[in-house]
């Protein structure tokens, strides 16, 4: 940078005016170029927020630390955690009522669940293991190793689609279980973290985000956030008896196109339409 500092003296005889003048229109055309190259950068766009619509609202055993959601042919299964307490569910939609229950060895913390063909998978928190359940019997048949923390699972119809509570998502080989793919959530340049239970819907990553009432609609090509889903009337705040009564819990019956929601320790699950915000 020049600066009045850094000029050599000016001799006695001649006084530097068209040196200045020329240092004032030198700055003058950098400003311009300046503006005109910032004019020239895409322009940063607010990303769409959606509202909801109840459709329907069932009973939820408020009990239940729900942490993994899933819906196939009209059963709702549901992975709950907490050590000593986490489960396996089978549940009846309409009422609520539990009827088939698996419980987890008390030294695991159960978090997400997807269905995929006649098997369940669910994952676990810290233990790095995740547990494979037929479908029909609920039986434990297998079990598949993965690095890091596990929090939420859905899948795409051909592999298993992992979030840790960072802003990555990874692909998982149903056979292997190698990872084939990590994207990087973004929200308009900024990471986007604590990306917890997943549902993947009409080719989307829909993710709940960690204490937040809001969904995040991720393209599993880039990582991209495309928009969000404002849930914070739902279940306010207030009502809720604590502070980890929070949003999680995703489920879409793409058969019927139903989409299901509910929350840790909460005594609904409702069904609900995406809509735009008035």
């Amino acid at each position: 940078m020049v600066t009045a500092e850094t000029l050599p003296p000016p001799s006695p005889a001649v006084r530097p005016r068209s040196g200045r003048a020329g240092i004032v229109v030198g700055i003058g055309i950098g400003l311009l170029l300046m503006v005109g190259a910032a004019a020239a950068l895409p322009r940063k766009t607010a990303l769409p927020v959606a509202g909801f619509r109840v459709i329907n609202t069932f009973p939820h055993d408020p009990q239940a630390f729900s942490q993994g959601l899933a819906v196939a042919e009209g059963t709702l299964y549901e992975g709950t955690g907490q050590n000593g307490e986490s489960s396996l569910r089978e549940v009846d939609l309409v009422t609520g009522r539990v009827q088939r229950f698996v419980p987890l060895a008390n030294d695991y913390f159960g978090e997400g669940v997807t269905v995929l063909g006649d098997r369940i998978y669910q994952v676990t928190w810290k233990n790095r293991l995740g547990l494979i359940y037929d479908r029909k019997t609920l039986a434990p048949v297998s079990s598949f190793r993965y690095t890091g923390e596990g929090w939420g699972l859905t899948t795409d119809g051909e592999q298993l689609i992992l979030s840790d509570g960072t802003s990555v998502i990874r692909f998982l080989d149903t056979k292997s279980f190698e990872v084939t793919k990590r994207i990087d959530v973004r929200a308009a340049g900024q990471r986007v973290d604590k990306l917890n239970e997943l549902e993947f819907i009409d080719g989307e990553i829909w993710a709940n985000i960690w204490y937040a009432d809001r969904i995040a609609r991720i393209s599993p090509k880039t990582g991209e956030v495309t928009g969000w889903v404002d849930l914070s009337t739902l279940y306010p705040v207030r009502d809720r008896p604590s502070r980890e009564h929070v949003l999680n819990g995703i489920a879409y019956d793409a058969t019927a196109k139903r989409l299901f929601v509910t929350g840790k320790l909460w005594p609904k699950l409702y069904e609900i339409s995406v809509v735009d915000k008035p």
